[in-house]
C-alpha cells in the first residue's frame, strides 16, 4: 500500500482537524448559553423544523447524523428535561415519533441566533460561495449514514 502523497496528506490531515475540533468549538457557546450540546441542539432544530414539530426517530437519526442508539439516549435526557416527547406514528405503529414541546421549541429557538452566528463565524464566513458548494458536495459525497454506524 503506497503511502499518502504531499497533497493526499493535507487534504486528510485538514480533514481530520475539523472532524475532531470544529465540533468542540460549535458546542462549547451552546453549552455556556443553553446547557446544549451539539448533538442535543442539531436534534431539537431537526425537530423544530419538520412539520408540526413531529419527526419520526429513524428519519430524525439520519437528520441529525447519528445512530439510532444514540438519538435514543438523547432523546431519553430531552424527554427528562420536558422538551420532548415520544409517541406512536398515528400513520403506522410500528415507527415512533419525536415530538417537540412548546417548552423545547421555546429553546431552540433562543439557541438558534448564537449558534448560527458562531457557525457563520467558523465555517460560512471564511469561505466563498463557490467555497460553501464545493464544501457541500465534498460532505455529501463523504456523509456517513447513521446505518453505517450500526
Amino acid at each position: 500500500m503506497p503511502w499518502l502523497d504531499a497533497e493526499e496528506k493535507e487534504a486528510w490531515t485538514g480533514l481530520i482537524s475539523l472532524v475532531l475540533l470544529l465540533p468542540g468549538r460549535l458546542e462549547a457557546p451552546l453549552r455556556a448559553t443553553s446547557g446544549l450540546t451539539l448533538f442535543e441542539y442539531m436534534v431539537l432544530s431537526q425537530v423544530s423544523e419538520a412539520p408540526d414539530r413531529r419527526l419520526r426517530m429513524s428519519e430524525l437519526a439520519f437528520l441529525a447524523s447519528g445512530s439510532l442508539s444514540r438519538l435514543s439516549n438523547v432523546v431519553t435526557r430531552l424527554e427528562r428535561r420536558g422538551w420532548v416527547r415520544r409517541e406512536p406514528d398515528p400513520d403506522d405503529g410500528r415507527y415512533t415519533l419525536a415530538v417537540l414541546t412548546d417548552e423545547g421549541y421555546d429553546l431552540v429557538v433562543a439557541a438558534a441566533p448564537d449558534h448560527v452566528r458562531t457557525v457563520r463565524r467558523l465555517v460560512l464566513d471564511p469561505l466563498t460561495a463557490t467555497e460553501r458548494r464545493t464544501l457541500a458536495r465534498i460532505a455529501a459525497k463523504l456523509r456517513v449514514r447513521p446505518a453505517d454506524l450500526a
